[in-house]
């Protein structure tokens, strides 16, 4: 798994998060079929931005419709494309994440390739394109005019199952707790009866609180945390995207999507008044698609228990690998945001769980 040059994961250090065993390279593309593509911008002093792409798989999803949910945890955010997947609980394009207002040229993005993937659609037909977002004012010049349509199909040809984590694509000008965000991801294995599943999650984290990391204070032992009471200031956003290749519902799907926020809640976010967070979730199996012939063979809800725990521990594992990854940035106005200090976190870990 490519990351930021010499950053290591969360793991690789000797630390584990939760109880289910993880997939193959513990990323969201372990579900099978699913790809990410980024493209990143950095130019000049003040432009640190991008965009991330999450493609199903799926040839010709615009026909080939796969069950989706979406859960919100805190609305302030834009999210496009959320109440056609809650009326009809299906997806049809691939996920888009950006910065805040560059949400338009994106979603025009999915459009084009929508369009380019699926010739023949009739002259009245239209798109339903998912974009999420968060705000990387901080360091990058977000009112400028950069992000154009075209970027989502370069992200698009750049999606591969091996794709790099920290500050590229949606996550190039983010910012976690006190400290540099970016991008994350982790997977598990959930094992059902006699059938073994994959479940991956996809984070871009922007958001603030006080930094926990398995169970450990590290934010109050470093002494940087955006809660100092009686007023918390920094806001911030995080867009959670979960998949699987079960065969679930998109009534099954929303119940995993809202767990997701128990995972951010592990790592000390209280999703603040001014965050924007939001978890999209989709199976890459049809079976739950309304009206599908094999409708009935979706797994029984006394069976996602596994599944409401593998979306915890993912997201939970999402945040720790973008802030483990992530470097130092510097941006709009000489303002920096710093990496996190991963030798004393370590060591501090390490004396309180060892």
């Amino acid at each position: 798994m490519p990351t930021t040059p010499n950053k290591k994961r969360f793991r690789d250090y000797g630390f584990e998060t939760g109880v289910l065993p993880t997939g193959e390279g513990n990323v969201l593309s372990d579900v099978p079929g699913v790809l990410v593509g980024h493209v990143t911008l950095i130019e000049g002093e003040d432009i640190r931005t991008g965009v991330t792409l999450v493609d199903p798989g799926t040839k010709a999803l615009f026909r080939n419709k796969l069950p989706a949910a979406v859960a919100v945890g805190n609305g302030f955010g834009k999210l496009t494309g959320t109440t056609q997947i809650e009326e009809l609980g299906t997806l049809e394009t691939p996920i888009a994440l950006t910065n805040t207002l560059a949400v338009g040229p994106v979603l025009r993005g999915l459009v084009d390739l929508t369009l380019a993937r699926n010739p023949g659609m009739e002259e009245f037909e239209t798109v339903n394109g998912v974009v999420g977002e968060t705000n990387d004012g901080r360091v990058n010049r977000i009112h400028a005019d950069v992000i154009k349509s075209e970027h989502v199909v370069e992200a698009a040809q750049n999606t591969a199952k091996d794709f790099p984590l920290g500050c590229v694509g949606a996550g190039t000008g983010t910012r976690a707790f006190s400290w540099k965000g970016g991008i994350g991801t982790a997977s598990r294995r959930v094992k059902v009866t006699d059938c073994e599943y994959t479940f991956g999650a996809l984070l871009q984290t922007n958001f603030g609180g006080e930094l926990m990391i398995l169970g450990v204070p590290v934010g109050r032992a470093l002494g940087k945390s955006d809660l100092p009471l009686p007023e918390i200031k920094p806001d911030g956003s995080c867009m959670i995207v979960l998949a699987t290749d079960a065969p679930l519902t998109a009534r099954q799907l929303k119940r995993i999507a809202s767990r997701a926020f128990l995972g951010l809640a592990r790592t000390g976010s209280v999703m603040a008044h001014g965050s924007g967070d939001y978890a999209v979730a989709f199976s890459t199996s049809r079976n739950g698609v309304e009206g599908s012939d094999q409708q009935g063979t979706c797994l029984d809800d006394n069976e996602l228990t596994q599944f409401f725990l593998a979306a915890v521990e993912t997201v939970e594992e999402s945040v720790y690998d973008a802030l483990f990854v992530a470097k130092t940035t510097k941006g709009r106005d000489g303002q920096v945001l710093e990496e996190l200090p991963i030798d004393k976190v370590v060591d501090l870990l390490e004396s309180r769980l060892k």
